[in-house]
């Protein structure tokens, strides 16, 4: 609930928003992901607020309606087909698992544009959508490539959470791991809510992996995380994850957090002028006490702004003309300068080691 009651400012009268330009914004509010709905929230929010300073969108003052992207994905794909019949949204953004997303762009059906903002699988491709996050080519294979020459790891044990961006991850990763020598010694899937990996950890042992990929979701990571320390494979085993963030360090505690890496598009400490002018601004709005800034929060910025940059150019809300309209477009964000090709973001991925609580920036991925 307390999760819920931190987007109530979000919402207002709809005598309020009659003549705004009305954006779902789909962000997770319970379940393992839930762990991130503060920080989604809170980014989103200031995205609209600086578009609203420049002018709104084509004339108009731009508003979020928060959507509960952390229940169960056919609820969430009625919910935002029932604002969209009601003609309570003209376009959807957010951060949520791939499964909702599953749900979600089929009954969206090119109707209004819709961003999603995640790091995913790849392979979306349904009209109208748009990609920001990470895919496998940009984060997962480099890395991959990294723990082979830099860390000699090239055995690894793959534990993810059950449904569709752990598996098909999974199986990108089994296909470039026998490109460079590699080997997947096991791998095992966990059902979302997953608090006990005592038999998970024992088949980890067991494998003789040298790593592990960890393809788990907020509150499962951090519990998957203290088990793994609490059993001593820490000391001998490194950890990788493509989905991983501060608040997943800071549930996880800093003793609990050696050997783990990660690779994402953002960081808040990594040290570009994008990326530091980015924090200034969220820490100014919402002071010292705000949400972790992290890769998950600034990917709602990125998608609230990326549909912005869209329509802007586009001059209209007509999804054929957006996408007719979208190849190439360039500008400047957070993550840097990014561009959309094949209606995905296209941008800098760096790799990350943690460092306790926080993520030491280690290089940028070729």
């Amino acid at each position: 609930m307390a999760r819920y009651e931190a987007l109530q400012h979000l919402t207002a009268p709809p005598a309020h928003r009659r003549d705004a330009l009305n954006m779902a914004l789909v962000i997770p509010l319970q379940g393992p992901a839930g762990i991130f709905g503060p920080s989604c929230e809170s980014c989103g929010s200031l995205a609209m607020e600086e578009i609203n300073a420049e002018g709104g969108v084509l004339g108009r003052q731009l508003n979020l309606v928060p959507v509960d992207g952390g229940a169960a994905p056919a609820e969430v794909a009625r919910e935002v087909d029932a604002l969209l019949k009601a003609g309570a949204v003209e376009a959807v953004t957010g951060w949520h698992i791939s499964a909702v997303r599953e749900a979600v762009a089929p009954v969206i059906g090119g109707r209004v544009p819709y961003a999603y903002t995640a790091l995913y699988e790849g392979g979306e491709s349904r009209p109208g959508v748009f990609l920001t996050g990470e895919t496998p080519d940009l984060q997962l294979g480099p890395a991959l490539d990294w723990f082979a020459d830099t860390a000699g790891a090239r055995r690894w044990t793959i534990v993810g959470d059950d449904y569709v961006w752990p598996r098909r991850s999974a199986a990108v990763a089994r296909r470039y791991l026998r490109r460079i020598g590699g080997t997947v010694c096991d791998e095992m899937y966990v059902p979302l809510g997953t608090t006990e990996f005592g038999p998970v950890l024992r088949r980890v042992e067991r494998s003789g992996c040298e790593a592990v990929m960890m393809l788990l979701i907020g509150d499962d990571a951090v519990e998957f995380n203290r088990a793994f320390t609490a059993a001593g494979l820490d000391r001998d085993l490194l950890r990788f994850s493509s989905l991983i963030d501060e608040n997943v360090l800071l549930a996880s505690g800093a003793d609990n957090t050696r050997g783990l890496m990660t690779s994402a598009g953002y960081f808040e400490d990594l040290a570009t002028t994008s990326s530091l002018d980015f924090a200034a601004a969220y820490f100014r709005r919402f002071g010292a006490g705000a949400p972790v800034l992290n890769s998950l929060g600034e990917s709602c910025y990125e998608g609230v702004r990326l549909l912005t940059e869209l329509i802007r150019r586009a001059g209209a809300l007509d999804v054929p003309r957006i996408q007719a309209r979208a190849e190439g477009l360039e500008y400047e964000s957070p993550r840097g300068t990014v561009q959309i090709r094949d209606r995905h973001l296209r941008q800098r991925v760096f790799l990350a080691a943690a460092d306790g609580l926080q993520w030491d920036v280690l290089q940028q991925l070729p």
